[in-house]
């Protein structure tokens, strides 16, 4: 009688995780088919060919002491930017991106994906390109609602991240138990025979 109750009692957790696994997936699928997508380009942004993240040049002096000082790079960076894109960009920066061993600095403008690379030692322009990159980023960690709506902070970001987190452990344990509960049940039910 005891093995019997406890036999219905795991048919009961079984059916209970069941529905916690299939009700989480259906609300969260579209989010889970987001960060599949933007994961798996991601991880192939290095070796994507310059499609998703610019190819990083080749300088001509790998020798700090030879270079230009950063505020002259950056004000070409700028100059730049505004002839050769737009001229009413941001020019906020999200960083400066020094290779030392390229010889190369790389200016990531903060609003826009743009991203312009200079030789360190001449300032000449070596590249000009979109970085997807980014983009893909912002889109896999939910910043792009960030900026949407423009938050102050990362506050949709972190909420998406801690739900998202949440649900793949969650996931893992009820995906789990739906893969070993069945076993034990039946273990259970073979011992009542």
């Amino acid at each position: 009688m005891v093995k019997e109750k406890s036999t219905q009692k795991q048919a009961k957790i079984l059916r209970l995780f069941r529905k916690i696994h299939r009700i989480t997936g259906a609300m969260l699928f579209v989010f889970f088919f987001i960060i599949a997508i933007t994961g798996i380009l991601l991880g192939l942004k290095s070796n994507s060919n310059g499609l998703i993240l610019p190819k990083t040049t080749q300088g001509t002096d790998t020798n700090l002491k030879n270079w230009l000082p950063i505020d002259s790079l950056h004000n070409k960076a700028i100059l730049i930017l505004q002839d050769s894109i737009q001229k009413d960009l941001s020019l906020e920066l999200d960083r400066i991106d020094i290779r030392k061993n390229k010889g190369i600095v790389k200016f990531i403008f903060e609003n826009h994906y743009w991203e312009i690379q200079l030789d360190g030692a001449t300032g000449k322009l070596l590249s000009v390109a979109k970085r997807h990159s980014d983009l893909i980023e912002d889109l896999h960690d939910a910043t792009i609602l960030d900026r949407v709506f423009n938050t102050s902070q990362t506050q949709i970001k972190l909420l998406y991240t801690l739900i998202m987190g949440l649900a793949l452990l969650l996931f893992t344990i009820t995906g789990f138990w739906l893969w070993y509960g069945p076993k034990r049940l039946k273990k259970s039910r073979k011992a009542l025979k």
